[in-house]
């Protein structure tokens, strides 16, 4: 089977384009590295990218990375060769993360863990090859169950990033999908025969999480309230801001735990 690129709705770039406006993601000759994990928001976020490299009117390079932790039942070994019918740089790296928690682990939950892991590697392999810029495919549901988790259980006025520089300075980390529905990443993926990988993180679906629960109520509270989303977006954009980063206290440790988990 051959892959081609595939063009994402108008409302996804709409998204995505005032996204990256009103956060100045990318700019000339940047060099982007996105995780890939091979579920269907990245791989939503892939196509995405390419259609708008092809139309922007900046240049600016892609590539993509699998950080593979060697859990069973995780199997990317579509994404080798879709990323190379579509002439992107791919990176894949394994690393035995779970047997490595399991020595290590102190206190973290598991998803925290490889979640960590995972980022080190990616921001190793982007200083490696020159790329300045790692990209990541949460979508506004994250950012809005990131919140909850953090107001409840947290005590904090919190959520994930829009786009921030890490703390070495040399990497920014952007997020362009943070307008964006996690319906309308799944709609995408399904009708554009995106090659996902099922389950694309195993270990994360063996029990029921507090992230899953605040997905819940999310569901349960939009049914009742069709302009929840809109309404929380308006609420959370200045908490996206990088200049919003509030120090996590100690009773919200948990809390940052389980966000990292989703990063």
């Amino acid at each position: 089977m051959t892959y081609s690129p595939a063009k994402p709705p108008k409302s996804l770039l709409r998204s995505v384009g005032r996204a990256i406006a009103d956060y100045q993601m990318i700019k000339a000759h940047d060099r982007l590295l996105l995780g890939l994990s091979g579920g269907k928001d990245s791989l939503a976020l892939l196509q995405i990218l390419i259609h708008l490299q092809q139309h922007a009117p900046i240049h600016f390079d892609i590539a993509a990375i699998t950080v593979d932790p060697l859990i069973p039942g995780f199997d990317p070994s579509v994404l080798k060769p879709y990323l190379a019918d579509l002439n992107i740089p791919y990176f894949y790296r394994t690393q035995p993360i779970m047997d490595e928690a399991q020595q290590h682990l102190k206190g973290d939950s598991f998803c925290a863990y490889c979640a960590r892991m995972k980022r080190g590697i990616m921001y190793t392999t982007a200083r490696q090859n020159g790329y300045n810029t790692l990209v990541l495919a949460q979508h506004l549901d994250d950012l809005a169950e990131s919140f909850l988790m953090s107001a409840f259980h947290g005590g904090r006025l919190n959520t994930m990033k829009a786009c921030y520089q890490i703390d070495t300075g040399d990497l920014h980390v952007i997020r362009p999908l943070v307008y964006v529905r996690e319906r309308q990443t799944a709609e995408f993926a399904k009708a554009a025969q995106l090659p996902v990988v099922p389950d694309n993180c195993p270990a994360c679906f063996t029990k029921p999480t507090g992230r899953a629960q605040m997905k819940t109520l999310l569901a349960q509270q939009e049914r009742l309230y069709p302009h929840l989303f809109r309404n929380l977006l308006h609420t959370l954009r200045p908490l996206m801001d990088e200049k919003s980063i509030i120090p996590a206290k100690p009773f919200g440790k948990a809390v940052r735990q389980q966000e990292e988990a989703h990063e």
